[in-house]
């Protein structure tokens, strides 16, 4: 019987040893799936599409200094630039300049042209061609009659701005003040402070 007993313990001993060795090959088998699982690669990232830049916004224009000025010529300058930075930019003012008919604060705009005009050239300004002596004799020269060529030989007048102030007058009439000159396209603030004096309605 003694022999019996210990043939049974010994079966289960080793029914122990080998459901022992399954339950440990499992729990090795899982923490190495559990472990690979944690140390994989994450995924790529998800493509997106490049942000499309801005278009960049003009910043700069171009205006044409003439007159009294060391360098004439056509200057770029940058937005919000006024009629002083345009005189800087052409070597600043001659000693011939008449300075106080410039309004050196005004703002200009892209195409416009400043004109600093010399001193005693008043007159001449005034002058239209074809004609004998100064017009200033005989006082400003008239918006609502003057010809072409009288205005444009007004200072910081070229001929086409001429043209259109006699567009404009031929459109809505007489002038009933200089300060109507400022609808008209080409004619900025500045050049409305250089002609007061010089013209009259």
């Amino acid at each position: 019987m003694a022999t019996l007993a210990s043939v049974h313990e010994l079966q289960l001993t080793r029914r122990q040893l080998v459901v022992g060795a399954v339950a440990v090959l499992g729990l090795l088998v899982l923490a190495t799936h559990l472990l690979g699982r944690s140390h994989a690669a994450p995924p790529p990232p998800i493509p997106t599409a490049p942000a499309r830049a801005a278009p960049a916004q003009t910043t700069e224009f171009y205006v044409d200094v003439v007159g009294a000025v060391r360098r004439p010529g056509l200057y770029r300058l940058p937005h919000g630039a006024r009629v002083a930075d345009a005189l800087a930019r052409a070597g600043g003012a001659t000693r011939r300049a008449q300075l106080e008919l410039v309004n050196l604060a005004a703002p200009i705009a892209d195409g416009e042209q400043v004109v600093v005009p010399r001193r005693g050239s008043a007159a001449v300004a005034l002058t239209g061609a074809g004609s004998t002596g100064p017009i200033a004799a005989s006082g400003p020269v008239s918006l609502s009659t003057a010809t072409l060529e009288q205005l444009d030989s007004l200072p910081g007048i070229g001929p086409v701005t001429a043209q259109k102030i006699l567009d404009y007058r031929q459109q809505h009439g007489a002038f009933t003040s200089v300060d109507e000159l400022d609808a008209v396209p080409g004619i900025g603030p500045a050049h409305l402070a250089q002609l007061k004096g010089l013209v009259e309605p």
